[in-house]
């Protein structure tokens, strides 16, 4: 019983899900997972709470089904419900936000990795105008992201004008006039977009935008559309604008992240009944696959959909709609039990060269090959059979030049990576979008970097490893003077990322966040480094884990996990072997999933010795590593 596109899924379908039939819910629950997603993660421009209010909406849909008169009028009836819990989720935010009085309670800012403007770009593969037109939905008004939710579903095909006009309560009339004005702030937001894209010899603007803090807002769009208007220069740059209508038309709907999750549907209670069982379509159904979140129920359930009663929670793990079959279900997370860590910090990572001198490039390259005492014995290169290669926005890669570098990023599944400077090394191919540049130290603030990071994407890493004299060695004053051009660069700003301490009171991330704090500067996530030197799997975990989660508890900011591998710097350099460094992929992944704080994390790194020891995924020969393989396998 498959969905029928702009109509709906089946009404025999929605009328045997209403009369009881659990296999039915299931099958209408898949099937409108992907659209609600859209709209809530669309109005709610990626925060954090998208889960919850999915979550939410999907109870009070199987609490409310059997209510439901007509079967034809499902869809509808489902996007006003989606509406109407976007509506209560900004009201009860708007009011917990004023009553809260400290600022460890702040409202958290949205999932950098889920910006809905970001990742439409990147998983539906925008160019050009299209691109504008994504970027420019971040200048809207609160109130009008819901209506561009449905609109944007409405002219892609998968919503009609009567579901849009009903779910916002409106007359068509009513409707079609909100859509138009909704649609001049748009526009409005591409001139912007473009103005402030342009290499632009307006020094008005320039002098604009010196006092502009980068995050958009209904006031700095009145002051730079007002520029525009009266400013030749920049006017001219918003010539040949499409009109939206063409440029939305035919685009699908965004695949649901994986690891997306359900869980709340557990709450349900028990006069409501939710099936929880396994569900694997081929590709000529789509690819909805739900698994239960209850422990030891899935290792028994068969790839047929069999019937589990009670109430039962449904976690969607992957919704690729675009006929790819989902992965298996990952194993149970390690349990949440934290050991005692040991007092001395995490050992500091590999070297990277010192910037030159103001006259050379500033911006120095990681070393491959970081000082260390030579092994005993060299692993000889063997060739492995190809791995199973899953993707994931969370997977990233640290880079550095190699031969058949690009090849090696596009078969290791990463879906972004950043190579310690405002430079993309050469990286080609369809994933080289997912480039995240880094202004790594002092000696990198140019006007030049600061110009390539901007135009790179919404996303900068700041200052690499500003506590250690051989990298950044910045103090905390100097990273806060650099602070505001860093602002005016990255829509989406990392901290700096300190090689050790980040939770440490008084430690240098610590009294940097403070002093952000007492200026007003902008940091929207916290990036972080780890090295284990305990090569067993399970402990290394453990503490990888403590480390984030006290990193977390004391910022509460997103994190990206943007160096990490098994390596022993406490008496020169000592590498985990190929398969204990596989072996901790495979587990600390796993782990990472379960961390909905944790945002990305990227390996040290993209390049293998061929024949030193060290903590690379593919060798200069092409061949990939065992470690390799897994972060292949891994999400």
């Amino acid at each position: 019983m498959l969905g029928t596109g702009r109509g709906g899924p089946d009404t025999a379908m929605v009328a045997a899900a209403r009369d009881g039939d659990q296999q039915a819910l299931d099958a209408l629950v898949a099937d409108s997972l992907p659209l609600v997603y859209n709209i809530v993660g669309r109005a709610l421009n990626g925060h954090t709470d998208v889960d919850d209010v999915v979550q939410e909406t999907f109870l009070r849909v199987v609490r409310a089904l059997p209510d439901l008169r007509d079967p034809q009028a499902y869809r509808s009836w489902l996007v006003a419900i989606a509406v109407r819990q976007v509506r209560d989720h900004e009201q009860d935010r708007r009011t917990t936000q004023h009553r809260r009085a400290d600022l460890d309670t702040a409202e958290e800012v949205p999932d950098p990795a889920s910006d809905f403007a970001a990742v439409t770009i990147l998983r539906l593969g925008l160019t050009d105008q299209r691109r504008e037109v994504a970027e420019a939905t971040r200048w809207l008004d609160g109130d009008d992201q819901a209506l561009l939710a449905l609109w944007w579903l409405e002219e892609t095909g998968e919503l009609g004008r009567a579901d849009l006009a009903g779910a916002l309560g409106l007359s068509g009339r009513h409707a079609a006039v909100r859509v138009q004005r909704m649609k001049e702030q748009v526009q409005t937001g591409r001139t912007i977009v473009r103005a402030l894209r342009a290499d632009s010899g307006c020094a008005e603007l320039r002098a604009l935008t010196a006092n502009w803090n980068g995050v958009p807002s209904p006031l700095w769009r009145k002051r730079f559309a007002r520029h525009i208007r009266d400013c030749a220069v920049c006017q001219g740059r918003t010539a040949g604008l499409l009109p939206i209508d063409r440029l939305l038309s035919g685009l699908p709907l965004l695949p649901l992240p994986i690891g997306f999750a359900l869980h709340h549907l557990n709450a349900v209670p028990p006069a409501v009944e939710a099936v929880a069982h396994a569900t694997t379509w081929g590709a000529s159904h789509g690819a909805h696959a739900l698994e239960t979140t209850r422990p030891g129920l899935l290792a028994s359930l068969p790839p047929a959909p069999i019937a589990i009663g009670g109430a039962a929670a449904v976690v969607v793990t992957g919704v690729l709609i675009l006929g790819q079959l989902t992965a298996p279900a990952p194993e149970p997370a390690p349990p949440l039990a934290v050991p005692t860590r040991t007092a001395s910090p995490p050992p500091s990572p590999p070297p990277l060269p010192s910037p030159q001198s103001a006259s050379a490039t500033p911006e120095p390259s990681p070393s491959p090959t970081p000082s260390r005492k030579k092994a005993t014995s060299t692993p000889t290169p063997t060739r492995t059979p190809p791995a199973a290669v899953a993707s994931s926005p969370r997977k990233g890669v640290g880079v550095w030049k190699m031969p058949g570098l690009s090849t090696a990023f596009a078969k290791s599944g990463a879906s972004w990576y950043y190579t310690w400077s405002t430079r993309r090394e050469g990286v080609t191919g369809p994933r080289a979008d997912g480039f995240v540049p880094m202004i790594w130290g002092s000696g990198s603030v140019t006007p030049e970097n600061l110009a390539q990071a901007k135009s790179a994407g919404p996303y900068l890493l700041a200052f690499n490893e500003p506590d250690l004299p051989q990298q950044a060695n910045m103090s905390v004053e100097e990273a806060l003077s650099h602070w505001p051009k860093l602002m005016s660069a990255g829509r989406v700003l990392s901290s700096p990322s300190v090689a050790f301490g980040a939770a440490t009171p008084g430690g240098w991330l610590d009294r940097f966040m403070t002093g952000a704090e007492e200026r007003d500067y902008r940091v929207d996530f916290i990036a972080l480094h780890w090295y284990g030197a305990d090569f067993r799997t399970q402990p290394a975990v453990n503490q990888l884990r403590s480390y984030v989660q006290d990193v977390y508890k004391r910022y509460r900011k997103p994190i990206w996990l943007t160096e990490y591998a098994l390596i022993d710097f406490s008496n020169g350099t000592r590498y985990a072997s190929d398969a204990q460094q596989a072996a901790f992929v495979t587990a600390s992944t796993r782990m990472l999933a379960s961390l909905p704080y944790v945002r990305r994390y990227a390996w040290f790194g993209l390049p293998s010795s061929n024949t030193e020891p060290n903590s690379g995924l593919f060798r200069h020969d092409g061949t990939v590593t065992r470690a390799g393989r897994a972060f292949q396998a891994a999400r």
